[in-house]
């Protein structure tokens, strides 16, 4: 691996360069993601799985979603039955009987803005014909999304021993919810909806963020005695966007208060700075048995990075490459990684690609380039004796 030590100075506008200010939760386990960049904010326990509660129904919503993407036969009209088993649940309910033909609009509302147990059953009995099939469903979804600590047992977040998810996890699905449905997040911002006007007294969207004019708009609380108050939370101000997990918090009132900290802190204390633009050059790498001795490693896109805002820091780039890099080389092709380092906040990996095709070389190159790594090695060696 060669790395190469750049000034950024050479590359970028000068500017300060902060060091992080750190978070203090009382949450028993925390994630912080900047979603427009990929950076980690903050990692408390975020990989140890713990109950999840009612946070663990945004994974029944994106099978249901995913569900609407991908069968012609489910669409927000389709009406799904209520099962006894559905009528049946307790906690938070949509006060569903077996009598209703909830359509798939009016069960995401249901899940989604009530919390209902009873939804999460019909939706899990409508796709799969029983709870534990659903559930089994739901455990290989999750691998797929590689959600690594994430085990279910029920679609609604009822407390079971084997029913554990992550803060970590619970941050991927979130992500993956907005970006792959953007067409359904809406959802999540609906301050308050009630099915057939049945439970009035539970008809507000638990999220204690939505309206507080942080650019809060999703996605789910939850709560039992065992897994305390948590949120799994987003928030977008200009042109970025973070998704945040609370776990653990001892009262809703901490949670409320935890949350919206923890965005005003995201947004305040970090700032994305543009640092590359499409095809512009970073560095140049040395060829091997190609018709050319060098390419021009550049940026494959235009790039950004989060930096702190406060407290003086420095930031260094080392474009790092195994080189020298062998021909062919396709233009486009990316052969290396500009690694930008910040005070108090995790390497940030920008790819670099060829700016050229160079094809592998005929006799006369191949000759001359191993002529030259002789030569290198003779004076190596030379060298080496005194």
């Amino acid at each position: 691996m060669i790395r190469l030590l750049l000034s950024l100075a050479c590359l970028f506008s000068a500017f300060a360069l902060p060091a992080r200010a750190e978070f203090e939760t009382q949450a028993s386990s925390a994630y912080v993601v900047d979603l427009t960049t990929g950076t980690v904010l903050l990692d408390k326990n975020a990989d140890v799985p713990l109950p999840p509660a009612s946070m663990s129904k945004l994974m029944t919503v994106y099978m249901l979603f995913e569900a609407l993407r991908d069968n012609p036969n489910v669409t927000l009209d389709t009406r799904f039955g209520v099962s006894t088993r559905a009528r049946e649940m307790g906690g938070s309910t949509m006060f569903l009987n077996e009598r209703d033909r909830p359509t798939v609009d009016e069960l995401l509302h249901g899940i989604i803005v009530q919390s209902g147990n009873d939804a999460t059953v019909v939706v899990a009995e409508g796709l799969a014909g029983t709870e534990d099939a659903f559930a089994r469903l739901m455990n290989q979804r999750a691998k797929d999304l590689g959600m690594t600590q994430s085990t279910f047992a029920n679609a609604s977040g009822w407390p079971n021993p084997i029913h554990r998810m992550s803060t970590h996890d619970l941050a991927i699905l979130a992500s993956h919810i907005i970006q792959d449905f953007p067409e359904y997040y809406g959802y999540f911002s609906i301050p308050e909806w009630d099915y057939d006007g049945r439970a009035p007294q539970n008809r507000f969207n638990r999220n204690p963020l939505l309206g507080l004019g942080i650019g809060a708009d999703g996605l789910k609380t939850g709560h039992t005695t065992e897994a305390g108050y948590g949120l799994v939370g987003s928030a977008m101000q200009g042109q970025r966007r973070i998704v945040f997990v609370l776990s653990g918090l001892p009262t809703a009132d901490s949670r409320a208060e935890e949350g919206e900290r923890i965005v005003n802190w995201a947004f305040r204390q970090f700032l994305k700075t543009d640092l590359l633009t499409e095809g512009q050059k970073v560095a140049t790498a040395p060829v091997w048995m190609g018709d050319a001795t060098e390419i021009g490693l550049v940026a494959a896109a235009d790039s950004s990075v989060l930096v702190p805002a406060i407290n003086l820091g420095e930031m260094t780039a080392t474009v790092e490459f195994t080189g020298p890099i062998e021909a062919p080389v396709s233009a486009g092709q990316q052969v290396a990684d500009l690694v930008v380092r910040r005070e108090g906040l995790p390497d940030a990996h920008i790819p670099l690609v060829s700016d050229r095709d160079v094809i592998r070389g005929g006799f006369v190159p191949r000759v001359r380039t191993a002529t030259t790594v002789l030569a290198q090695k003779l004076v190596g060696q030379v060298k080496g004796l005194f």
